[in-house]
């Protein structure tokens, strides 16, 4: 790896440890002639495959698009950015290790949406409004009933509905 501060061409490895739950080698390097540090990330270079929109048209595979998707629904949520890493992580494993290397937009969002559900029902419920086109509030209460009564649901989050209940 070639040194970014004076271009020495050799440089070493000080210390090498997993990263992005252990799809990235993050490596402590030092230049043997300016003897500066810096950091490098090592990934493995996969092809993802296409992500086909409604319309027909494919494009690439753009991760930092996903991530301003769901950093845009968890807006002013008490959700930090490692469990942003993590959902964004989640998206491109199932990405790789579907069959096909077309992807239609709509499971994308199947996906994006499973992620945020388990992350704040709130930017669950803002996508969801984007992403399904709600036309009025009745979609939105359908879409928080539909929510609330998912069996086997306990993440510890407030209820989005609390009609009824005394507070505790």
């Amino acid at each position: 790896m070639q040194c970014p501060f004076c271009d020495e061409r050799a440089t070493r490895v000080v210390d090498s440890r997993l990263a992005a739950e252990g799809s990235q080698v993050r490596r402590r390097r030092e230049c043997p002639n300016c003897h500066t540090r810096f950091t490098t990330f090592e990934t493995a270079e996969l092809l993802m495959p296409r992500i086909v929109k409604n319309d027909g048209t494919p494009e690439p595979f753009d991760v930092d698009k996903l991530r301003r998707g769901i950093t845009r629904a968890l807006y002013k949520r008490p959700v930090g950015p490692e469990a942003v890493d993590t959902a964004v992580s989640h998206i491109q494993q199932r990405l790789r290790a579907d069959p096909e290397r077309d992807v239609a937009s709509r499971k994308l969002g199947e996906w994006v949406m499973d992620e945020l559900r388990e992350l704040d029902q709130v930017a669950y419920v803002r996508f969801a409004s984007v992403y399904r086109r709600f036309e009025d509030v009745q979609a939105f209460r359908e879409e928080i009933e539909r929510l609330e009564s998912t069996p086997g649901r306990d993440s510890g989050q407030l209820s989005l509905i609390d009609i009824g209940k005394s507070p505790s």
